[in-house]
């Protein structure tokens, strides 16, 4: 078992959940600022959650090409550790939300085939953390959280050059394999602990850690 495995559960939309999240080990949280996603939570209730969790679990805020108008309403609002950038924001902007809200910035890479590794390394000197997920197919409106994964292969001897979170259709069936070709020590599902979508199941978070 490699305890050193974190674990990021996203989409978090109750404090049942958290609680469960935070029971189990899971070391963050993410809270879905995306309005079309079914994990959306509004600032209030983003705030309570965060609140409710304190300092027992390191708390994300999800976005998706934000401006700073809203960024800044979230920021002051809702206590946060970490910022995930998860649309197409630019190394520029990556760079820009990290200065101006002084938090660390997760920003969110698609990949489907060999040459969208190439995209890693202009963030890497500009965010803090790389969440490598599966690219979204065109038709989808939501840029993450579709339960869909990539050839793991690909990063099989991959040399990343900053800490990064393996995302993109992770459960407690897959997840060992993914660690073992992949070399992850951060993982992050949504749908894979879920009974339906903004509602995660208890057995599956339980079933999760105990397959990492």
């Amino acid at each position: 078992m490699h305890s050193k495995v974190l674990v990021k559960i996203c989409g978090i939309t109750n404090t049942a959940d958290m609680d469960a999240s935070i029971k189990y080990g899971t070391y963050y949280a993410g809270l879905m600022f995306f309005e079309k996603s079914p994990r959306f939570v509004n600032l209030n209730l983003a705030k309570k959650l965060s609140l409710h969790a304190g300092n027992k679990i390191k708390k994300v805020a999800v976005t998706v090409n934000l401006n700073n108008q809203i960024l800044d309403e979230i920021v002051k609002k809702v206590p946060l550790d970490f910022i995930q950038l998860h649309g197409k924001e630019t190394p520029e902007r990556v760079h820009e939300v990290k200065v101006r809200y002084k938090l660390p910035v997760i920003k969110a890479i698609g990949i489907s085939e060999v040459a969208d590794l190439d995209v890693i390394s202009l963030f890497k000197d500009v965010a803090d953390q790389l969440l490598i997920d599966a690219k979204s197919p065109s038709s989808s409106v939501l840029p993450g959280g579709n339960g869909l994964n990539f050839d793991w292969k690909l990063l099989k001897n991959f040399e990343f050059p900053c800490p990064w979170l393996l995302a993109g259709g992770l459960n407690s069936e897959n997840a060992a394999e993914a660690i073992a070709l992949t070399g992850a020590t951060q993982l992050d599902l949504s749908s894979g602990v879920e009974k339906v979508p903004g509602l995660k199941d208890d057995k599956k978070i339980s079933l999760f850690m105990s397959a990492i």
